[in-house]
């Protein structure tokens, strides 16, 4: 394929000099001659040239002016400017360089080092381009390349949750709403200040799409104890609180086959291995007690258990809203961290109308109040 001609701009208001010019250069390039640099500005709105070659010592506007203005455009900073000039002195050729110019060329020109001189420029020019190009179709390539991963990643996130709800009819919508109070939650968080230390690092798209696979080990559970239309026994109570160790076991199952760092899958173990946790040290799978609770975790007992109580279940039928936030309110200390009970008082608003979407009527709901 043949070559693209370059454009080269050449700014003097000597005629003898431009002709000299162009005839040297003409046969490698596109050549446009400009007689002045007020000229020059008006010809930039219509050809925007790979190298410039500028005058100095020119009346109205000298070299030095019309570099400082391009240099300043958005448009022209990027093409490189080489003085060309009778000035041999070394201040002369200082100034040049510091105000943006990449290259100074003498008057008379030696037609040998004139072109050996554009051509380096020339050459440099297509490399930055070339480079360029190259960065924004790697850019397109990663942004491409990352979709993809989005992709499956969700893709696998909306298969596991849709198995789990498929063995635990109860789980309807349950996804959906807790999202919607983590978001109110960590939403508060960051509006408060607290925590800021252990949340500012948080990637929270990662964070809110690992939170489906928070229930993955419910896979793990018998599905006659998953959907059981009556109180569980202490046993089955025993069995069924095991999905949390089984949901930690299953992500890292994935981390482990994957043999990457996914903060999406750190997140969602995190979820599934913590959300039963008490304040207290009460709860399972590892008694963790206070501030050795993940925070993730923690933010999630106030969302699942929020939406236990506010949901049918086959043995009762869900309590209004204000009952529920007075159950939250009374675990705080307890079940609860008490500054994030806080923060659920202020916005428990918000939690009342993200819960009022839910559907009625046929739904089964989980077993019993955040199992």
């Amino acid at each position: 394929m043949e070559k693209r001609r370059r454009t080269l701009f050449i700014v003097d208001d000597n005629l003898t000099n431009l002709n000299i010019a162009k005839d040297i250069l003409s046969e490698n390039y596109n050549v446009i001659t400009i007689p002045s640099a007020d000229k020059m500005f008006t010809m930039l709105n219509k050809t925007i040239p790979n190298v410039i070659l500028l005058d100095i010592e020119m009346p109205e506007m000298s070299g030095y002016e019309a570099i400082s203005i391009l240099k300043t455009d958005s448009r022209y900073k990027e093409i490189p400017v080489i003085f060309i000039t009778v000035r041999g002195d070394s201040a002369s050729e200082l100034e040049g360089l510091r105000l943006g110019a990449v290259d100074y060329i003498s008057k008379p020109f030696a037609p040998e080092l004139l072109v050996k001189r554009i051509e380096v420029h020339m050459t440099i020019q297509e490399q930055r381009e070339q480079l360029r190009n190259y960065n924004d179709n790697l850019i397109l390539m990663v942004n491409d390349k990352t979709k993809a991963v989005t992709g499956l990643q969700n893709a696998i996130i909306s298969t596991i949750t849709e198995l789990v709800e498929c063995r635990d009819y109860s789980a309807d919508g349950h996804i959906e709403r807790i999202q919607s109070y983590l978001k109110i939650l960590v939403d508060a968080l960051e509006m408060s200040g607290m925590y800021h230390e252990t949340i500012k690092d948080w990637d929270k798209e990662f964070l809110f799409r690992s939170l489906p696979l928070h229930d993955v080990g419910k896979i793990g559970v018998d599905e006659h104890i998953l959907n059981k239309p009556s109180r569980l026994t202490p046993d089955e109570f025993e069995r069924i609180k095991c999905h949390a160790a089984y949901g930690v076991e299953v992500i890292e199952k994935i981390q482990k086959s994957s043999a990457c760092d996914d903060p999406l899958l750190e997140h969602a173990k995190i979820f599934a291995g913590a959300h039963h946790e008490k304040w207290d040290g009460t709860g399972y799978p590892n008694g963790l007690k206070g501030n050795d609770i993940p925070l993730q975790g923690r933010l999630m007992a106030i969302a699942d258990v929020y939406d236990a109580l506010i949901s049918d279940r086959p043995y009762k039928s869900a309590i209004p809203h204000d009952d529920a936030v007075k159950i939250i309110v009374a675990g705080k200390g307890t079940h609860f961290d008490p500054d994030l009970v806080e923060l659920f008082i202020k916005r428990e608003g918000d939690f009342r109308v993200a819960g009022a979407g839910r559907r009625e009527g046929d739904r089964r709901q989980l077993n019993a109040i955040a199992v």
